[in-house]
């Protein structure tokens, strides 16, 4: 027998849950159309579960796996009315309100999936497939709840959203590796002579510093690729995508000024970045 769920219910705890975590969720809702943040706080939700089952915890990969495995069965279930929780309720009627595309929420599952089995990448090509299904499903889900369905949009939200990705693996380095993972290529270690046994013990050599600006160079022309986004699109959210982009650029620049050396320190935004980003965002 299926279970019933209160539907007002269903969405405020959605939101107890999204603002009682620590991440980005006060900022996105802030930014949000008051009608839709119960929508994205329910998105929130299943992302930052889906991130939790793979990423965190002491469990096993086989454990973790399987029991991300179940949370896309609970997920799929729900598309046809069978409701394992609330939060599932929720979801469901969120995507179909707004008819939003169920795929995307799959491609997410896939690349938490992903996390758990795999550390390393062997080329460029393999790194922004999973960028594909680990952040190009966010700006295509933010441009559907806003209303905007255009292949070239979501095409330029692609380009944004595969840079930022790149831009937080970039930031992240010292703190991946702590992790075992590894979101350089592995064939463009070797086009710069970097060992990874030098990336892991943190040893900055004039190698690496070149391999980083590669890398930094390259995630800025793919958010200068995207830019036209902000071009098409209006209110609130054309100045949200603005400010993603100078935020990712703006991360950047700090690997720059510390040239390229993500290892002995990771670049992190201020008080005042976030600040100055704002304002220009108004621009």
């Amino acid at each position: 027998m299926t279970r019933q769920f209160n539907i007002d219910s269903a969405y405020s705890t959605a939101l107890e849950f999204a603002s009682s975590h620590y991440e980005n969720f006060p900022v996105v809702s802030f930014f949000a159309k008051r009608r839709l943040k119960k929508h994205i706080a329910i998105i929130y939700w299943f992302a930052r579960t889906a991130d939790d089952i793979a990423d965190e915890g002491d469990k096993t990969a086989e454990e973790r796996t399987r029991e991300l495995n179940d949370f896309e069965s609970d997920y799929n279930a729900a598309l046809t009315g069978e409701f394992s929780n609330e939060y599932f309720f929720a979801l469901a009627s969120t995507i179909r309100e707004l008819n939003l595309d169920p795929i995307l929420f799959n491609d997410l599952i896939s690349a938490f999936r992903q996390d758990i089995s795999k550390s390393e990448y062997s080329d460029f090509t393999e790194l922004t497939d999973y960028c594909r299904r680990s952040a190009n499903p966010v700006g295509r889900l933010i441009l559907q709840l806003y209303g905007y369905r255009d292949e070239k949009l979501y095409v330029l939200s692609d380009h944004i959203c595969t840079a930022l990705q790149l831009a937080n693996f970039y930031q992240d380095v010292s703190v991946d590796i702590n992790k075992n993972r590894l979101y350089i290529p592995f064939n463009e270690l070797q086009n710069y002579d970097v060992q990874k046994s030098d990336i892991f013990s943190k040893k900055v050599t004039p190698g690496f510093r070149e391999l980083m600006k590669y890398q930094v160079e390259r995630c800025g022309h793919l958010f200068y690729d995207g830019r036209e986004l902000i071009d098409h699109l209006h209110g609130i959210l054309r100045y949200q995508i603005k400010m993603t982009i100078f935020g990712g650029m703006k991360i950047l620049s700090l690997i720059e000024a510390q040239q390229y050396d993500v290892l002995s320190k990771r670049p992190e935004l201020t008080k005042a970045d976030f600040l100055r980003i704002f304002l220009k965002s108004l621009l």
